[in-house]
């Protein structure tokens, strides 16, 4: 019998809009088991995972998904950098130089990638 350990992720840029690659990596991740944080511009939920607007305090955080473009990212570095994810991931239009640098100086894992397509592929 195989384990599977899953993981604890931070969907930054989070939708109740259906048709954001947010909201459906939401689902995706929901649906594959793993515990979702989501932190977005309005709140709202997707399924049963509510939409914060402002970064939760929160611990055992493996991966913060990425899914605002960079200039909205400046405002949250503190948090990501803070929150000591295994992982951070820029999806498509997330890319941030800036920000990548700083959290591979601190140990923190970076990938330019599709959630979506790390999910499906069982990559994540």
């Amino acid at each position: 019998m195989s384990y599977l350990r899953q993981m604890k992720t931070l969907v930054l840029g989070a939708s109740t809009n259906s048709a954001r690659y947010s909201f459906m990596a939401t689902q995706l991740l929901r649906s594959k088991g793993h515990e979702v944080v989501a932190v977005g511009k309005s709140e709202g939920s997707v399924g049963d995972v509510p939409i914060v607007h402002d970064f939760p305090p929160v611990k055992d955080i493996d991966t913060i998904t990425l899914y605002l473009n960079p200039l909205h990212q400046e405002k949250y570095y503190d948090q990501i950098l803070n929150a000591q994810p295994r992982r951070i991931i820029f999806n498509p239009g997330a890319e941030n130089e800036t920000l990548r640098k700083m959290a591979e100086e601190k140990g923190i894992l970076t990938e330019i990638a599709c959630t979506l397509v790390l999910l499906n592929t069982g990559q994540y």
